[in-house]
């Protein structure tokens, strides 16, 4: 029945904090899965941290009809599912690395879905029972190590891994404080300029659909976060397409949730990692 992030409080603490009407935070006991207290006590915010750590993070690609028609693809029959480690979590705040591999960085407004507890073989009327609540995501990717089959290997994994490539948050908005996940607007900004401007309305695999097929003969475990998929507006559907480069600040917008925002930054490293250079495409 709140929204609440985990921060890092300008004294140096880590903790749960309960988000008020006058937009500041009071700290709070407990977890998010076994129930959270608002103790009542003011907190600062010195910088936000994911407001979970997820358990997996599970994708869903090719899920708002205008963005495969922007990109002149078919309609799935099924979920189209990658993965993201956990370990490209991000934060709200966190400056983000463009890969020194790639000049094509893309952003990825989506709608998240945090799983509360642990679910296996449910239908799509109890789906919702497993949620915690949503927050704001940002599926960032490298169009280039995406789509050149000699760099990815015809995968979408290595494209979307990058540290940094899964920035969540602020907040999670439990899910009693939103009414339906299948009418929210989605908006993504750079550099205060809008490039995604679309509603839920538009998945083609609705939030209870998708649970019920992630969780067909395979556990989806608390703390499991659920990209439920970007609309048209990306980079690479755009003439000409805007990739994202360093000082760019790109924001992404979940109506109820929250605003996300990244700043990108230059790759500091210079180390000769293997891999096989491709032509440009």
């Amino acid at each position: 029945m709140v929204r609440f992030a985990q921060i890092e409080s300008s004294g140096g603490g880590r903790c749960y904090a309960i988000l008020q009407a006058d937009g500041s935070f009071h700290q709070a006991e407990g977890n998010p899965f076994d129930g959270l207290k608002d103790t009542g006590k003011k907190v600062s915010v010195g910088r936000f941290l994911p407001p979970v750590m997820p358990q997996d993070i599970i994708c869903i690609g090719l899920n708002y009809r205008a963005h495969a028609d922007e990109l002149k693809l078919p309609y799935p029959k099924n979920p189209v599912v990658f993965m993201k480690p956990t370990s490209c979590t991000a934060a709200h705040g966190d400056p983000i690395a463009q890969p020194r591999v790639s000049e094509k960085m893309d952003y990825e407004v989506e709608l998240a879905v945090v799983i509360g507890r642990e679910c296996k073989d449910v239908t799509p009327e109890q789906a919702m029972d497993y949620v915690l609540g949503y927050t704001c995501a940002n599926d960032l990717s490298t169009r280039d190590w995406q789509k050149v089959p000699e760099l990815s290997g015809s995968q979408w994994c290595r494209s979307k891994s990058f540290d940094g490539f899964a920035p969540i948050g602020p907040v999670i908005a439990t899910k009693d404080e939103i009414a339906d996940p299948g009418v929210l607007r989605v908006q993504t900004f750079v550099n205060g300029v809008q490039m995604q401007d679309s509603s839920t309305r538009d998945l083609i695999f609705n939030v209870p659909q998708i649970i019920s097929f992630l969780s067909m003969g395979s556990r989806l475990l608390p703390g499991t976060v659920i990209l439920t998929g970007t609309p048209f507006g990306v980079a690479e559907g755009r003439k000409p397409q805007p990739w994202l480069k360093p000082g760019d600040v790109v924001a992404v917008e979940v109506e109820g949730i929250g605003r996300l925002e990244n700043t990108i930054v230059a790759d500091k490293s210079s180390s000769s990692c293997f891999y096989v250079a491709q032509p440009k495409l």
